[in-house]
This record gives C-alpha cells, sequence and structure tokens, in this order.
C-alpha cells in the first residue's frame, strides 16, 4: 500500500511541476512525506531554471514550495507554487551558487557565472561646459522622482506573473538597446537600462506580464509620464513618456492589456515607448526577458 501511495504521489508531483524538474527534487518531496532512508544526488540538472546566463539576465526558477532556495547564501522567496527569480546586472561578473535544499536537508547545487557582453558606447568630444553642468533645480526635482521611483521598486510582493512569459508591451521598430551608453567629452553618463520602441503619440502600450500599478506619475521631469508595474517578487516593469495612463496606482492588471499611451513627455526627443525590467534595484535587459519561457 505505501509503495502504491509512494508512486501515486510521485505521479501528482511529476505533473504538478509539469515534468519541468528532475526526478531528484521530486525524491526530495517523497523523502519529507515519509521518513525513510533514500540518498539523493546533487546532481546539477535537478534544478529546473529558464532565462539567459548573462549580464543583464533575469532568471526564473521551480522546485517545490517548502524547499529553500538561497543565491551566495542570501534566502530567495520561493512562491507558493514553488516559483522562484533573481537577476544580473549589467556588468555583473561574479559567479554565483544556487542551493535548493529540502525540509530534511538534502541540497542540489549550480553555479551560475553570467556571460560578459559587449555594448554600443558612443564617444562624443567637443561639448560645452553649460550642457555639461545641468540645471540645479533639474537636479533637485530629478533627484524627487528618483526616490519614488527607487521606493516601488522595493516592492517583494508574493505574486508570481514574471514566471508566466513576457509579451513586447509595442509592436514597433527597436530603436534603443540595453546597455548603451555615451561618453561625452570624457565623462560617461548613465548606461540605458531600457528597450526603445519607436511609435506615436497615443500608440497603445501592453502590460507585458499580469501584475499591479505600483506607481503613475504623468510628469516626470526627465522621464515625463512614467509607471511601474508590479510582476512579483521584486520584477517590475517600468514605462517611460507615456502620453496618458489608462490605470492607476493599485489596479490589478492582466497580460496584453492595454495600460498606457506612447508620448514623448519628459526630456524626451521624439515619441517612443522606453520599456525597462528590474529585479529590485538590479536592471535587467528587457530583450532577454522576452526569451523567458514560461513555467506554468
Amino acid at each position: 500500500m505505501v509503495n502504491s501511495l509512494t508512486d501515486n504521489l510521485r505521479n501528482s508531483l511529476t505533473s504538478y511541476l509539469g515534468n519541468k524538474l528532475s526526478q531528484t527534487l521530486i525524491a526530495l518531496a517523497l523523502v519529507s512525506c515519509f521518513t525513510v532512508s533514500y540518498q539523493v544526488s546533487a546532481a546539477k540538472e535537478a534544478i529546473a531554471l529558464t532565462g539567459e546566463v548573462k549580464q543583464g539576465g533575469l532568471m526564473v526558477g521551480k522546485t517545490l514550495a517548502q524547499n529553500t532556495v538561497t543565491l551566495n547564501g542570501k534566502t530567495i522567496t520561493v512562491s507558493n507554487k514553488g516559483d522562484f527569480t533573481f537577476g544580473f546586472s549589467r556588468d555583473d561578473i561574479q559567479s554565483y551558487q544556487l542551493v535548493i535544499t529540502s525540509v530534511n536537508g538534502d541540497r542540489v547545487e549550480k553555479t551560475l557565472t553570467p556571460q560578459k557582453r559587449s555594448y554600443n558606447i558612443q564617444r562624443i568630444e567637443g561639448i560645452k561646459k553649460s550642457i555639461m553642468q545641468p540645471d540645479p533645480k533639474a537636479v533637485a526635482r530629478a533627484q524627487l522622482d528618483s526616490k519614488q521611483v527607487k521606493t516601488a521598486r522595493k516592492v517583494a510582493s508574493s505574486l508570481n506573473y514574471f514566471a508566466h512569459g513576457f509579451v513586447a508591451p509595442i509592436e514597433g521598430t527597436i530603436t534603443g538597446v540595453y546597455g548603451s551608453q555615451r561618453v561625452y567629452n570624457g565623462v560617461p553618463k548613465n548606461p540605458h537600462f531600457g528597450l526603445d520602441y519607436a511609435g506615436k503619440t497615443g500608440d497603445p502600450v501592453k502590460a507585458p506580464a499580469s501584475g499591479t500599478v505600483l506607481l503613475w506619475v504623468p510628469d516626470m521631469f526627465y522621464s515625463g509620464g512614467t509607471m511601474i508595474i508590479d510582476h512579483g517578487q521584486g520584477v517590475s516593469s517600468t514605462f517611460l513618456h507615456l502620453s496618458n495612463s489608462y490605470v492607476k496606482q493599485g489596479d490589478k492588471i492582466k497580460q496584453g492589456q492595454v495600460v498606457a499611451a506612447v508620448g514623448k513627455s519628459g526630456r524626451a526627443t521624439g515619441p517612443h515607448l522606453d520599456w525597462r525590467i528590474n529585479w529590485f534595484d538590479v536592471k535587467i535587459d528587457p530583450a532577454l526577458v522576452l526569451k523567458i519561457q514560461p513555467l506554468h
């Protein structure tokens, strides 16, 4: 009878995980349910991950909900469906040890080292000093805007929409990419951390994944109409230079829902959408996020 119950539980777990985890993690769950002696291999294949291990990449994983996940010793949130996520910054060069531990102490480990990337760097000389020194009032205003954005990006909700995959927020030609940077008179400016889409003022902007609206401000100094959407566990989308919003802070939205309109607000030189992805304060490449395979 115990063997029959074990087989039934194994089949249920395999179905629940969508055959995305190896039998090793299923064995971890069986060990926690039955007090038997069972040797578990710490094979690297036991960790189900999707995403590109590159600078700017977002990783999405799945395990059993009761397991513990750590990244270089830091605990990573696991949803009640076993989803977890983390990301690599633009210039990340360190190696990471991902460890999944069952309730009875069995571990599976995987070492991840983000692949180094080359970015488009433009060097421009002869810029007037007056242009290089921004207006102090503009700087003060931008700092207040930045504080609002940073506060929104600290939210760590229990949502797991990041594990359902992403769609492009607009149909349009890509005119700007993640990681590019300009150097004026030898002084490097902040890299571009978004994906720019050409568009016309009023063009519809869709939610790339379901979530909750964390922030809508129509008139930030640099970014103009700015919206932030929470997709769960610190993963958020930010839209810049919008001309309008069709949702408000706190609204629950669905993937593909039209939430805003393209604009040229703020310090944009023309109408376009600047879409950004964050994992908390880690700036992620939206182009890599679009390649993530859904785990649901």
